[in-house]
């Protein structure tokens, strides 16, 4: 009873702050291996079709622009320090660090989302939609052009769905943040949302040579 007295933030089904904190810690990691499956199905099936059409996954991975890639992976990666660093902040007590990062971090990702949809953008205008006005020129594998950019769209939108929850996630942080709630004594939701913040981006950092580097010296 004592331990819900000092520390406010405590749930009444555990008896101290380190085993909420455990409890929480394990709930995200579980959530994260389901996740980990997810994308694994995805990697596989990309892997698969690869190797079955070699010749045309190489050209349509050397329509990407690697650049804008490189580009956004550089943003994650900051994105990732600065999440860091609002962790060490909120354990040792600094507010408006705290506050500070998490500001970075959002925006990064806004960063991120930003750059991405411009290159969506270049796809359409080019034709490489999966659809009825799809083209890819160089090759008369069509189909499985497409099935690459079938593959290049769905697993870059899930992972930018993945990046909108993590913005929702670090407003959430943020605002909490603000008002003063994480302390040294409690500071779980900012440690787990930034284990979730790191999944998103070691997922990018997995996609980026897959779809952007990989096949390239099949053209």
């Amino acid at each position: 009873m004592d331990s819900h007295i000092q520390v406010p933030e405590l749930q009444e089904q555990f008896e101290t702050p380190a085993q909420q904190k455990d409890a929480s810690t394990l709930g995200m990691w579980i959530f994260l291996v389901t996740e980990v499956m997810f994308f694994g199905g995805l990697f596989l099936a990309y892997a698969i079709y690869r190797r079955a059409f070699a010749g045309a996954f190489g050209l349509a991975s050397n329509t990407l622009n690697v650049w804008i890639g490189a580009v956004n992976t550089g943003v994650l990666l900051c994105s990732s320090f600065t999440m860091v660093l609002a962790v060490r902040a909120a354990q040792i007590g600094g507010r408006r660090a705290l506050v500070v990062f998490l500001i970075l971090t959002i925006l990064l990702g806004g960063v991120f989302l930003g750059v991405k949809a411009y290159e969506w953008n270049e796809k359409f205008e080019e034709h490489h939609v999966p659809g009825p006005t799809f083209h890819l020129e160089g090759t008369t594998e069509q189909g499985p052009a497409q099935l690459f950019f079938s593959l290049y769209f769905t697993m870059t939108g899930l992972h930018a769905l993945h990046m909108v929850i993590g913005e929702g996630l670090m407003l959430f942080l943020l605002w909490h943040a603000y008002k003063g709630k994480y302390t040294p004594s409690y500071y779980t939701p900012v440690d787990v949302g930034g284990l979730y913040w790191h999944f998103v981006d070691i997922i990018w950092i997995f996609l980026f040579p897959l779809l952007y580097l990989i096949a390239r010296h099949q053209h």
